[in-house]
């Protein structure tokens, strides 16, 4: 019997409770029930909620729908909510998350408190548990679009791209003209190779939103990646033009390594920077963007000021403490022993297809990946971030590995744990392979610091080191704004101490499974390709082709500062650009000690 009298105190309440007990045996029946109490309360959130679970369950899922919207709606006016949002909005974390998990605690269905809780997740950088808060939201109301939306950032961010193309695809399929969704499905669908589709969406938004200078940028960074040189500096220039402070599109146009900023265009960036209010990753760009402007009129002391100034910037915006990477390289050297890697040999999986290139950014990496990509037997894919995220995965989920250092979660992984590792990488990465060649090129730099974890999970991985000069190395990196991910390249010291620790590692690897890396330094490259070349195809187990040495036709997308540099044959003209600067460059060659003498030392000969 469903009840429609509420006289006495506590009489919603208990008509809630009805409504809920008879959900699952009579949705009908619980639907009435939340409709008798929304004749009192409109605002309801609780029997909006109970409403919404009722019709979906009677699949009448467009009514649900709408009701699961006035829930969410009606959640926005309530006390405490309003109160988390003024608490996330002033920086107040900790009080928003007691807020919110108090009133998730007596409405647990709540789906605007789950995406709020989950903005509070995120910004600890909890993004399992953000990703859970948002499921759950979706389970409560399957077409809440921030949910839906917040749900494909976190996915993308936790590197499960085709994840979140799914998400926002779910947002397009109920609202197709939804700007930020088909944006950040362009973005996603850009990481996993699928550039033709990423393209057909910008053009869709260019064409709605033709002054917006953000979506010429990433537009610009599609072309760019793809080859299109000239429709890159078209859309560059389209963006800067729209606003001429946006230092992003100015440093990107920079960026193109092809392009000289002229006259002009210094003028227009010297203006932004004098304007009020131009801070920050703003601010970092345009020097950056100057940097390279002095640096083409070899106006080299003023390049490197603005070098220097964008890297200021830059540095106080990351938390980097070097110490940290030492300790784990320090700890690093005592368990990684011959005896580590028999002990585990052959536990991973043991598919031979990943060719692992690694070392410092800016050492000639995507040489070598162009170089291999043009073999008829490997497809080159792009810095796949996925050996750091299992990594990571590792130390977030599992209580055992609690309090333990990097190389003590490696001890502790069993056989099992190992072989699954290896097969989820090769499943990830599966997203980028359009081509169904034998191998496929991982060229992620940072990769050096999981090199066991490598060898571990995936034993028959080829490997590749990329190295070159420390001081050209370092240099190039510290004049090269990255769009993420290299926090050490803000500060001459700190880039010295980093590249110390990579030469330290790759030797102690170098003597404890000699072999294993093939080491190809960028000088002899560029000096001797076709000898260099060759050695690396017959230590990779791979017959000699022409077409590796003809590299530069190679029309693949490239996504890395280098894209347009391994389109042109080698040349010397890079090779000695950091002695222009060798009179600021103390402080590097300070922190960098003998690793400056020593980079070349103990290359290895093959791989396996």
């Amino acid at each position: 019997m469903v009840r429609t009298a509420f006289r006495r105190f506590g009489s919603l309440v208990s008509a809630l409770e009805n409504g809920r007990a008879l959900l699952d045996a009579d949705p009908g029946a619980a639907g009435e029930q939340a409709r008798e109490i929304l004749r009192l309360d409109p605002r309801n959130g609780d029997a909006l909620r109970l409403l919404a679970a009722a019709l979906r369950r009677l699949d009448r899922n467009d009514e649900a729908e709408l009701a699961e919207a006035r829930a969410i709606e009606a959640s926005a006016h309530n006390p405490v909510l309003v109160e988390s949002a003024r608490a996330i909005k002033d920086g107040r974390w900790s009080d928003a998350e007691q807020r919110l998990r108090r009133h998730l605690d007596d409405s647990p269905d709540d789906a605007a408190a789950l995406n709020m809780l989950a903005q509070v997740a995120v910004q600890a950088g909890a993004l399992e548990a953000a990703e859970d808060l948002l499921r759950n939201a979706l389970r409560v109301a399957p077409g809440f679009t921030a949910a839906l939306l917040k749900l494909g950032e976190v996915l993308a961010r936790l590197q499960r791209p085709e994840e979140a193309a799914a998400a926002y695809e779910d947002v397009l399929a109920r609202k197709p003209d939804h700007a930020r969704a088909k944006a950040a499905l362009a973005s996603v669908l850009a990481r996993i190779g699928d550039y033709d589709r990423a393209g057909a969406l910008y053009g869709e938004l260019i064409e709605q939103q033709p002054d917006s200078p953000g979506l010429w940028m990433s537009y610009g960074h599609l072309m760019k990646t793809t080859g299109r040189v000239a429709e890159a500096v078209e859309a560059y220039r389209r963006a800067v033009a729209i606003d001429p402070r946006f230092g992003e599109a100015w440093w990107s146009l920079a960026n193109l390594k092809t392009v000289r900023l002229g006259a002009a265009d210094v003028a227009a960036i010297e203006a932004a920077l004098a304007e009020p209010g131009i801070e920050g990753k703003a601010r970092l760009n345009l020097h950056f963007a100057l940097g390279k402007a002095f640096e083409d009129e070899r106006r080299f002391e003023q390049a490197f000021g603005h070098y220097s100034d964008g890297n200021r910037i830059g540095r106080t915006m990351v938390d980097y403490a070097p110490d940290l990477l030492t300790n784990e390289i320090e700890a690093s050297l005592g368990l990684l022993t011959p005896q580590f890697f028999a002990a585990r040999d052959g536990q991973g999986a043991l598919a031979p297809d990943p060719i692992f290139i690694l070392g410092m950014p800016r050492a000639g990496s995507t040489l070598i990946e162009q170089i291999l990509s043009s073999h008829s037997q490997v497809e080159g894919t792009s810095e796949l971030p996925y050996i750091p995220a299992l990594a990571r995965e590792l130390i977030a989920n599992d209580p055992r590995f609690a309090g333990l250092g990097h190389p003590q979660i490696l001890a502790a992984l069993g056989p099992e744990e190992i072989r699954w590792l290896g097969e989820e990488y090769l499943r990830r990465a599966g997203a980028h392979r359009k081509t169904g060649k034998r191998y496929f090129t991982d060229k992620q730099p940072n990769n050096w610091r999981d090199l066991a974890f490598i060898r571990m999970i995936l034993p028959n991985a080829r490997i590749v080191d990329a190295r070159r000069h420390p001081l050209a190395c370092c240099f190039s990196n510290f004049k090269q704004h990255f769009a993420h991910g290299q926090a050490f390249t803000y500060a001459l010291d700190d880039l010295g101490h980093y590249y110390r620790d990579y030469v330290r590692l790759m030797r102690h690897f170098d003597r404890v499974l000699p072999g294993a890396v093939h080491r190809v330094l960028h000088e002899d490259m560029v000096a001797d390709p076709e000898g260099e070349i060759g050695r690396l195809l017959e230590a990779l187990g791979l017959p000699f082709e022409d077409a590796c040495l003809r590299f530069y036709e190679n029309r693949r997308a490239v996504r890395t500062p280098s894209a347009e540099q391994v389109r042109r044959p080698i040349d010397r003209s890079g090779l000695d650009q950091w002695r222009h600067f060798e009179p600021w460059l103390g402080p590097l060659k300070d922190a960098l000690g003998p690793a400056i003498d020593t980079y070349s030392d103990a290359p290895s000969s093959g791989t396996g």
